[in-house]
């Protein structure tokens, strides 16, 4: 397995180690995962995402590159902003999520995720007929995201530039804790709130010190990937690799938001086009289970009657609430608020509502 520049730091922290990706990542600390959830939702932690893929896109033609490789509208973004959106895979289905950083007009960088990174690292150089410049940078860099509703106030501590005055998807490049050149990017993965930060991995035990040095105060503790996804999930953030793949069209998976047809022409523009005209035949949906019972990614979802009519894609059992919470896709007949469906669990069908 690979591993990130705080792998060592997390071992001797007692994590929980697992594959993850091809890294050697935390799933999760001897605090457990509940705890490490409410940590976040009411403090802050820090997650090691170092195993994160950045790619620099430079030159003359990169919005043009962007635009076509892209589903949402790069145009739209302005210098400082970031932007999520997809690659769609010419099939009608999605080769990765990711997020694009607007430096200029001719220069951007793109994150990808961990699991992806080979996959779209070739497929960015294959459709490279616009003679960018393209960097893979994903070996270089360490990536920490502080998250919670104490972050922006514990991180300005380390830092002139003024976090409240970064919006929410927007970066600043900066001095942080002694780092020349920073990026402090006010996105996240939680929907607490936030900072991620991405830093040459040689400042990578630098910044860590700092950040539990300043974070004492404020009950700064690690988090783990296990309190990572049910985070995610509480906010119906998707996961590639569950939620979306490259089985799935962004359409299917509710993001026809970051899907323009009236901007530009970009891969796939036409059978998405087509298939929104028809309309599709399975959406990704949100549920709440109407019994205790966690919902698991490829359990059947069925009808009144036990029809299969789609498969969970993720669940938990929400620390929160301690409700059984989970997404998956369904025959659009039955995609609709409200809508009562059963989680088929151990030949047991469990209620859940479509929120």
């Amino acid at each position: 397995m690979k591993t990130t520049p705080f792998t060592d730091i997390h071992i001797a922290l007692g994590a929980k180690m697992a594959d993850f990706a091809g890294f050697n990542m935390p799933i999760q600390y001897p605090t457990g995962i509940n705890q490490e959830h409410m940590i976040v939702r009411e403090g802050v932690g820090v997650f090691d995402v170092s195993h994160m893929g950045e790619f620099w896109v430079k030159g003359e033609k990169a919005l043009d590159f962007l635009q076509y490789i892209t589903t949402n509208d790069v145009s739209k973004l302005e210098a400082g902003k970031a932007q999520y959106t997809c690659f769609p895979n010419g099939k009608g289905g999605i080769v990765d999520d990711l997020i694009i950083y607007k430096y200029s007009t001719t220069k951007y960088l793109l994150v990808v995720n961990a699991g992806n990174i080979d996959k779209d690292w070739a497929w960015v150089n294959e459709h490279n007929t616009f003679g960018v410049q393209l960097e893979n940078a994903s070996d270089r860099y360490g990536q920490l995201a502080v998250q919670g509703p104490k972050a922006t106030e514990m991180l300005q501590l380390l830092t002139d530039a003024d976090l409240s005055a970064i919006p929410y998807y927007a970066f600043r490049e900066w001095s942080f804790a002694g780092v020349q050149g920073v990026i402090l990017s006010n996105t996240g993965y939680t929907g607490a709130g936030g900072f991620e930060l991405y830093f040459p991995k040689e400042h990578s035990q630098q910044i860590w010190d700092a950040l539990f040095e300043v974070g004492k105060p404020f009950g700064l503790a690690p988090i783990g990937l296990g309190a990572r996804d049910s985070l995610r999930l509480e906010k119906w953030y998707c996961l590639y690799g569950h939620d979306i793949d490259d089985t799935t069209s962004p359409l299917e998976a509710g993001l026809g938001w970051i899907t323009k047809f009236d901007a530009k022409d970009f891969i796939d523009k036409e059978y998405l086009m087509k298939q929104k005209a028809e309309g599709v035949q399975r959406k990704l949906v949100h549920f709440e289970c109407q019994e205790r019972a966690i919902p698991r990614c490829g359990y059947e979802i069925c009808d009144a009657e036990g029809n299969t009519i789609g498969h969970v894609t993720s669940g938990i059992m929400l620390p929160t609430t301690k409700v059984g919470i989970g997404m998956g896709y369904v025959k659009t007949a039955f995609a609709k608020k409200e809508t009562i469906i059963y989680v088929k669990i151990r030949e047991k069908l469990i209620p859940a509502k479509i929120v």
